[in-house]
C-alpha cells in the first residue's frame, strides 16, 4: 500500500486486517500513531507522571491488544459514520491504559476486595500485563464464577443476549451507547444501562457469598 493521504481510514484498517502485509500496517502506524501515543498520553497522566518510556510501553500495549486473536477487535469493528475509527481507537487506547494502572495498582494491593476484583474485569485476559501470577490465577477464577453465576441467575430466553452485553461492558469495555449500536442488541442505551447496573448489583451480591469471594477473603 502506497502512501496516499486520500484513503479513507477504514479502508486502511481492512487492508490491515485481509492482507495483514507490512505495508498496510506501516500505513496504520503512520495514520493512527499520533493519535493513539496523544491519548496514551493523556489517559497515563490522570493516574500521575508519565515517562516516555511508560507511554512507548502503553502504546506498544494498544498495538497488541488490536493484534489478538487475528485482529479481532479491528474484525468486529463496523464504521457507522466517516471516521469513526478515530473514535473507535481512542477508546480502546484509553481501556489499556486505565487497565494497565488498575491491574499494576492490584498486584501491589494484593487480593484486595470483592468489588475491587470486580470492577477489575474490564480487561482482555490473555493481553493484560498482569505482574503478580497469584492475582491473574485468582482474577480468572473470579471471571469463571461470575459467568457461571450469570447462567445460573438469569432466564434462558434473556441469558444469552444479558451476558453478551455484560462480558462486552466489563470485559471489552465497550460503552452502554457503543453496545446498544450493536447487531442483535435490540436495546436502547437506557436499556443497556438498565441491564449493566442490574448484572452488576446481582453479581456483586452473589459474589460476596461465593466461595471464590471466601478464599480471597473478601466480603461485601
Amino acid at each position: 500500500m502506497d502512501h496516499n493521504s486520500s484513503i479513507p481510514p477504514e479502508e486502511v484498517v481492512l487492508a490491515c486486517v485481509e492482507s495483514g502485509d507490512t505495508a498496510a500496517w506501516e500505513e496504520f502506524v503512520r495514520r493512527f500513531q499520533p493519535l493513539i501515543a496523544t491519548v496514551a498520553l493523556r489517559t497515563a497522566r490522570q493516574w500521575g507522571p508519565a515517562d516516555r518510556d511508560l507511554i512507548d510501553d502503553l502504546v506498544q500495549e494498544t498495538y497488541l491488544k488490536l493484534c489478538a486473536d487475528s485482529c479481532r477487535l479491528l474484525r468486529q469493528f463496523e464504521s457507522q459514520h466517516p471516521g469513526a475509527i478515530f473514535g473507535f481507537l481512542k477508546v480502546v487506547t484509553t481501556n489499556v491504559v486505565h487497565d494497565h494502572f488498575k491491574i499494576a495498582r492490584a498486584a501491589k494491593r494484593g487480593a484486595g476486595g470483592v468489588v475491587e476484583q470486580f470492577d477489575s474485569l474490564r480487561e482482555e485476559a490473555a493481553m493484560a500485563p498482569v505482574c503478580d501470577p497469584k492475582a491473574a490465577i485468582e482474577h480468572e477464577i473470579l471471571v469463571k464464577q461470575v459467568d457461571q453465576f450469570l447462567t445460573a441467575s438469569l432466564d434462558s430466553e434473556e441469558c444469552a443476549r444479558s451476558k453478551r452485553i455484560f462480558w462486552l461492558y466489563y470485559r471489552m469495555g465497550l460503552t452502554a451507547p457503543e453496545i446498544a449500536a450493536l447487531p442483535g442488541i435490540k436495546l436502547t442505551t437506557k436499556g443497556v444501562e438498565s441491564t449493566v447496573y442490574r448484572l452488576g448489583r446481582l453479581v456483586r451480591s452473589l459474589i460476596g457469598q461465593s466461595k471464590v469471594g471466601k478464599k480471597l477473603g473478601c466480603s461485601t
